[in-house]
């Protein structure tokens, strides 16, 4: 018995609309744990080398990890993975929610999905039941309102992902969206699943997952939702959630603003938690056993309409509101919801409109190119962009590939302020005046993206100008924090309220019934990260140490402006901390692998590769 596990693995072919399950290997589930881990494991396996993000050779992922519907805290997320359509590397996606669990009850681990269709279809799986249905009546319509038409057709019973047009339409950063404002958004998952037709995923199960002691582990679960109402951040955070953090990353000098251009945006008050609780917030909203409820599910009206929109969390009110320079909570949720229904990541999408913005403000494209007049500031100008994106109408066709790509083509200098590393655009954080926030952005595997290893806090605490030990957090950072991906837990309980990492060992043993410790479950994280740089190297000719670098404005521009004004890193700062970097990784200079690191992580397989590509 393989416990903690459904045990099979679903692999749909929507090409030719069949279907099999496949038993879930027990050494993958060991060596691999689940999510992150089976997605990162079935793409290296199975996506080759050359083979097209948005063609029928790249596969789609949708994985649990095994604390994933169990009686534990903030167990209910998923993970989706593809080949990237924005950076062309690996690529995944977290989402919360309630999908997950109803995959293992529904009687699978992972999905996956192959091919093309030959028309819109979504995938409905009842249990045993498993159909690739037309959509073609849905085709055309919002992620938001695609989920309701099926909630209604087929039950509230079912828990449903979707696309958006923006999908529909092959915009590299398109997300994918769960239960009315949860979604996947980075690395353009939402793309790969528009490009196999594929408009939703509808699921139900009827399943137990198996345990081997489901009594211990009922206890041991009591225990630890006990644990998390007795901690003195529970009652700070959860009236807020994620948009509580506004005044703090703004009050330290990283809130992103007017495209990166500095840190500090003074109407940071009319945006922030206390404005989205007073202003427009109706009621709180969690995921799946989620003690400490980060949604909140809003109400706003503006000149442009009125809307009900979960959020916005941090990440839109940075990329949205500061970045863009959009100004109230009401306008911001508004965006949001735009956002929400085309199926647009609002962290890519808020940056892309940014630096679109930042274009046109320098006259490198003008109205002639885009149609109307653009400011930042302005709702319209943000809602205008959006839509072209996601109609991939005139200049928006060129914006819908993201910035890096954008850039290319605009030139005139945009490049140094195309806010991307590795094409994934920069997520809410400011980080010239903190190196092992830089640092992170710059090595995570996907690209620019903050929870691989939110190192900020670390950079206040041990001072921002120094680099000693920048390197070594964000390592550890990297094991820590992907880890939860894989087991298919929320990392929120352990960031905002300080449920203590040794509990997860126990936990998992409890569900699984193996024996784990911390230090094995971090080994099992690094061999994942270390597979996920292989891929890379694989997938993009000529990756290395060249695609690890930000853009020029973070180490040629000094902040302009708020707390940190003045401050800037050094492109010479940039290369002795990826030095360190590599040195602890036990990676080259040019930032690939060892055989010697690859062979003590029982990656051998993997160094050949690795070798025989050079």
């Amino acid at each position: 018995m393989l416990y903690g596990y459904a045990g099979k693995v679903l692999r749909i072919n929507l090409g030719d609309r069949t279907w099999k399950t496949e038993p879930l290997d027990p050494q993958v589930a060991k060596d691999f744990l689940g999510g992150r881990g089976f997605v990162s494991k079935t793409l290296y396996d199975e996506v080759k080398p050359g083979t097209d993000p948005l063609g029928p050779g790249n596969k789609l992922v949708m994985a649990s990890g095994p604390l994933a519907g169990t009686f534990f805290p903030c167990t209910g997320k998923v993970e989706f993975g593809a080949k990237s359509p924005a950076t062309g590397g690996y690529g995944d996606s977290n989402m919360g929610g309630h999908l997950a669990p109803e995959m293992k009850y529904a009687g699978y681990d992972a999905v996956i999905f192959e091919g093309i269709a030959d028309g819109p279809c979504y995938v409905y799986i009842d249990d045993d039941v498993v159909q690739v249905r037309d959509a073609s009546a849905y085709w055309g319509k919002g992620a938001i309102e695609t989920e309701r038409i099926l909630k209604d057709e087929l039950g509230e019973d079912f828990q449903i992902a979707t696309i958006g047009p923006a999908g529909e339409k092959l915009v590299k950063y398109a997300c994918i969206s769960h239960d009315f404002g949860r979604q996947s958004g980075r690395t353009g998952v939402g793309c790969v699943m528009g490009s196999k037709k594929l408009k939703a995923i509808a699921v139900r199960g009827s399943h137990a997952v198996p345990l081997p002691d489901p009594e211990k582990a009922l206890d041991l679960g009591k225990k630890m939702f006990d644990v998390c109402f007795s901690k003195p951040g529970f009652k700070e955070w959860t009236p807020f959630g994620t948009a509580g953090v506004t005044d703090w990353v703004n009050e330290v000098g990283s809130f992103p603003t007017k495209n990166f251009q500095t840190g500090y945006f003074e109407r940071y008050k009319e945006i922030n938690g206390k404005a989205l609780r007073d202003k427009i917030h109706i009621l709180d909203k969690g995921c799946f056993g989620c003690p400490i409820p980060c949604g909140k599910y809003s109400k706003a009206k503006v000149p442009q309409g009125e809307i009900h929109v979960e959020g916005p969390e941090y990440e839109t009110i940075a990329m949205v509101g500061g970045d863009c320079l959009i100004g109230t909570i009401e306008e911001v949720a508004y965006a949001n919801y735009i956002m929400d229904e085309l199926g647009i990541d609002t962290i890519s999408g808020g940056n892309t409109v940014a630096f679109a913005l930042e274009c046109f403000e320098k006259g490198i494209i003008t109205e002639k190119d885009t149609g109307k007049d653009l400011a930042f500031g302005d709702l319209d100008s943000v809602v205008y962009l959006l839509e072209k994106i996601a109609k991939r109408e005139g200049v928006g066709d060129i914006l819908a590939e993201g910035v890096r790509d954008a850039a290319a083509r605009f030139g005139q200098g945009s490049e140094r302020f195309a806010i991307h590393v590795k094409g994934l655009e920069l997520s809410g954080y400011e980080p010239r005046n903190a190196p092992a926030m830089m640092l992170a952005y710059m090595t995570a595997d996907i690209g620019a993206h903050h929870n691989r290893a939110w190192a900020i806090t670390y950079d206040i605490a041990s001072g921002r100008e120094s680099l000693e030990g920048k390197a070594e957090k964000t390592v550890e950072l990297q094991h820590v924090r992907p880890l939860f991906d894989m087991m298919g837990a929320c990392r929120f309980p352990w960031v905002e309220i300080s449920f203590e990492l040794g509990y997860y060992p126990e936990i998992l043993s409890t569900i699984t019934g193996q024996d784990y410790t911390w230090e094995h479950m971090l080994y099992l994280s690094e061999r994942v990260w270390n597979m996920n740089r292989a891929f890379n190297i694989l997938h993009i000719p000529g990756f290395g140490r060249g695609y690890d670098y930000p853009p020029a404005r973070f180490y040629e521009e000094p902040i302009p402006s708020g707390p940190t004004k003045g401050g800037n890193i050094k492109k010479d700062q940039l290369e002795s901390l990826l030095d360190r970097y590599y040195e602890i990784r036990g990676w080259d200079n040019n930032g690939i692998p060892t055989r010697e690191r690859l062979e003590a992580l029982g990656l051998p397989s993997v160094a050949a590769d690795l070798e025989k590509a050079r």
